[in-house]
């Protein structure tokens, strides 16, 4: 087969005649199947034969009643004769028509279309030779006959796809002592489709629907696929009792905030697993069957609306260029690179000293958009030959720095480590930008920068001064972001409850006042991609968070998500503030004005940055502190000589204990 191809190869090259006209007369011809007669004899077919000769019969039979011959019908043995004459062409015209040995289990409209083509024939037929032999029934006979065959013949074949449906169903369907006793939340397009699926055993959806609750009085008292609405949502407490209702599934997806903490309230003081699933009405057609029950998560029960960015609006400057993440293999950093995948960037270049996520996320990625080059490399940007290589090499045009050590208990007790990543690793990077005239330079900060008591928080606003002081004399726009706590990211407070959860508690939590800004993992890559896009150099973006939520009641929400009871299932202790925590954070210092940007949700810090010579001094004290073989205290002095708005969590935590003590 290999020499054949080389040889048509070679024949094209010297030919100069289209390759297609040359492969098609090599081609060895292969004879078409010609149309003819053939059948398998099964008990299938036996029976359709049978059937068929029988239905016949009937339909003649029927279809002579209210005519002036139907006495002939009982008393003619030539009647039955030539009524047997319609059986033989029938059968004939279904063997024509190739219709004994179909698999009806599968059939479709196809099959009906030559079901009634075949029939058709054959009563045209069948009447053509009884006019010829001179029995003659009127022609509405013949037309009737057709139709009452056609219907039996049809029962009896669709009968199989019936039977085969039925039992596929059957088997999918999970035993009824296994289907959760469920009770429905919302009785619209959304709830109709979670009972529908969950009524034909759908496994995405499993569940046995019970009743159905909604606030709407018009629906109270109607069915829903046969399943009642049978009250408020008020009273579901009552329901689950009465019913013995195991499963509660949200499906008022579009519901409010305020809404769906309401309902959330009340559900949470059941022991019901709790559900929900995405709005139908935001989904395409064909994404209708890939809908399937998810656990309610700390992300449905934040204070606040998801704010949704249109990234589209502001993402034009990274479409069609070189990109390059810091610290792209890390939660922040693999979202960062999914959401600019979307816009078509040309190249995407992930930078990350650790490799195994790195390599996960450029397999994923490229596994969707085979139309991005994706580029991994692995390195530290303390490292400033290794930077300067890389975008020797690469040349971006548009650099997210995402890369940072962030754990504050750590860094409290390692801070050179902190200062030579987050401070020195953050100016290699800047410097490297400027050298060679990167476009936008983005840098991610946290509200921990803000007025900091730790040394993750101090170095991160030494970070914003560096990039704030280059802004002005560098032909790269320099930019920061800044924002809370993200849900689910590496190292963040909710794996470790649903940890200590699973160990069966306690749950432990630092202060019963403590409170932290929270946004989703998306909402803070989209921040970051409409900031670049806003940026003209020098700003801080923030994201408009809404009110800061409490610890303690994050807690006890999961706990409750769990299906126990806080205090009762799972203890909750208080063990103090960790070194370096503060009990509430700040998005902006009392010295900073904060002003709307063209983005709702989004503002803008127009504070005076420090001048570039004054920032560069700061650099040089820490450089010679960090040469000097100091304390971890003598260290924490040096940054909060550098960084005036530190407070060490020594100081602070004392401060704090004055306060309550006054």
């Amino acid at each position: 087969m290999y020499k054949r191809r080389a040889d048509l190869r070679r024949q094209v090259q010297t030919s100069g005649k289209p390759a297609q006209r040359i492969v098609t007369t090599q081609r060895k011809r292969i004879p078409r199947e010609r149309p003819g007669i053939s059948i398998k004899i099964t008990g299938r077919v036996v029976f359709l034969v049978v059937w068929d000769f029988l239905a016949t019969y009937l339909a003649l039979t029927l279809a002579s009643f209210g005519t002036q011959l139907v006495s002939d019908v009982f008393v003619s043995s030539d009647t039955w004769f030539n009524f047997g004459i319609s059986a033989v062409i029938n059968i004939a015209a279904m063997l024509a028509f190739r219709l004994y040995n179909n698999l009806w289990e599968y059939a479709s409209y196809r099959e009906i279309m030559r079901l009634a083509a075949a029939t058709a024939s054959a009563a045209f037929i069948g009447a053509l030779i009884h006019y010829m032999i001179g029995f003659r029934f009127p022609i509405s006979v013949y037309f009737v006959a057709w139709v009452l065959f056609l219907f039996f013949a049809g029962v009896a074949r669709f009968a199989f796809r019936y039977i085969y449906h039925g039992r596929r169903l059957r088997e999918r369907r999970p035993s009824i002592a296994f289907r959760p006793r469920t009770l429905i939340v919302g009785a619209g397009e959304t709830g109709s489709l979670t009972i529908k699926r969950m009524t034909s055993g759908d496994y995405a959806m499993q569940g046995l629907p019970i009743v159905a609750v909604d606030d709407d009085p018009d629906k109270i008292g109607t069915r829903i696929n046969n399943v009642k609405v049978e009250g408020r949502i008020d009273d579901i407490l009552a329901m689950v009792q009465r019913l013995n209702i195991q499963q509660i599934v949200m499906a008022i997806p579009s519901a409010t905030v305020a809404e769906k903490k309401r309902i959330f309230d009340i559900c949470m003081q059941t022991s019901c697993n709790l559900l929900t699933l995405p709005n139908v009405r935001d989904l395409r057609m064909d994404e209708l069957d890939d809908v399937h029950l998810r656990e309610v998560d700390l992300t449905d029960l934040l204070s606040r609306e998801e704010i949704v960015l249109n990234t589209r609006l502001v993402s034009g400057y990274l479409s069609g260029k070189r990109v390059l993440i810091t610290g792209g293999g890390g939660s922040i950093g693999s979202e960062l690179a999914r959401q600019i995948c979307l816009v078509a960037p040309r190249q995407l270049i992930i930078f990350d000293i650790y490799e195994n996520t790195a390599y996960e996320l450029a397999l994923e990625l490229g596994e969707k958009y085979d139309d991005v080059d994706i580029r991994v490399e692995i390195g530290s940007i303390r490292d400033a030959a290794r930077l300067e290589a890389l975008f020797e090499q690469y040349r971006p045009d548009v650099v997210f720095h995402a890369a940072a050590h962030k754990h504050v208990p750590l860094m409290e007790a390692n801070p050179r480590e902190a200062i030579f990543n987050n401070v020195f690793g953050t100016l290699n990077l800047v410097q490297a930008a400027d050298a060679f005239a990167v476009d936008k330079f983005i840098f991610i900060s946290t509200d921990k920068a803000v007025n900091p008591s730790s040394v993750m928080g101090a170095t991160k606003r030494l970070g914003e001064l560096i990039v704030q002081s280059i802004a002005a004399g560098s032909q790269t726009c320099f930019s920061a972001v800044r924002f809370g706590n993200v849900l689910g990211s590496h190292g963040s407070v909710i794996p470790m409850f649903k940890r200590q959860i699973a160990e069966g508690g306690p749950v432990t939590i630092t202060h019963p006042d403590i409170s932290r800004y929270f946004m989703t993992i998306p909402e803070a890559s989209r921040l970051v991609v409409t900031a670049g896009g806003l940026a003209r150099g020098g700003e801080i973006f923030i994201l408009n968070m809404g009110e800061p939520v409490k610890i303690d009641d994050l807690a006890r929400k999961l706990i409750r998500l769990s299906g126990l009871e806080p205090e009762k299932d799972i203890m909750v202790k208080y063990v103090g503030l960790r070194p370096g925590e503060k009990l509430y954070e700040e998005l902006s210092m009392e010295s900073e004005t904060t002003q709307p940007t063209d983005v709702a949700d989004i503002l803008v810090s127009t504070n005076e940055p420090l001048g570039k010579a004054e920032v560069s001094q700061k650099i040089e004290n820490l450089r010679e502190c960090l040469l000097r073989p100091h304390q971890c205290q003598d260290v924490k002095a040096c940054l909060a000589a550098q960084v005036p708005s530190y407070v060490p969590s020594e100081l602070s935590i004392a401060l704090q204990d004055a306060e309550e003590a006054l």
